[in-house]
């Protein structure tokens, strides 16, 4: 008899990151996944979405493929101009290096808009203006302090 008494046959979040992923990735991933539920913060809801009380945080894709998407990448939700002096410059630099470009995927952002991130102008953006590709661990702590302001705007 087992002792897992959940009905829910979906997998947890880290045995997705361990069947798919390896190396420094997988580290990184299962570092993330860790951060996520001491900060309880769920992973895994529909549409990969990461939730907190309930409301989306970011979306989060794992599938291991060689392709975007793929293997992992972190799509931050939400406008933190309104927080903008809470991220210094270096945090600054690797949002702008992550910024998703609209790649005509049929969404209904095509073909992407003009977007102020942190008070620099990008034009071809995406509806999910960041998106973190296989983030190293410099890119997750820029992940965590964008969580957590997301955090604190759904608290108010």
């Amino acid at each position: 008899m087992s002792e897992n008494n959940n009905t829910n046959t979906k997998p947890e979040i880290e045995e997705t990151i361990k069947a798919v992923l390896s190396g420094d990735t997988l580290k990184n991933a299962l570092d993330f996944a860790a951060y996520l539920k001491a900060n309880g913060m769920k992973a895994g809801e529909e549409h990969g979405a990461v939730t907190f009380d309930g409301k989306v945080l970011c979306y989060m894709h794992i599938d291991g493929a060689d392709e975007a998407p793929g293997p992992w990448t972190i799509w931050t939700d939400g406008d933190y101009e309104q927080e903008e002096s809470a991220i210094d410059e270096q945090m600054r630099e690797i949002v702008w290096a992550n910024v998703n470009y609209c790649g005509s995927c049929g969404s209904d952002c095509s073909p992407g808009v003009t977007k102020v991130i942190l008070g620099k102008s990008f034009d071809n953006v995406c509806n999910a203006a960041m998106a973190f590709r296989n983030p190293d661990p410099e890119a997750l702590e820029c992940v965590k302090k964008l969580l957590e302001i997301r955090k604190s705007e759904l608290a108010l």
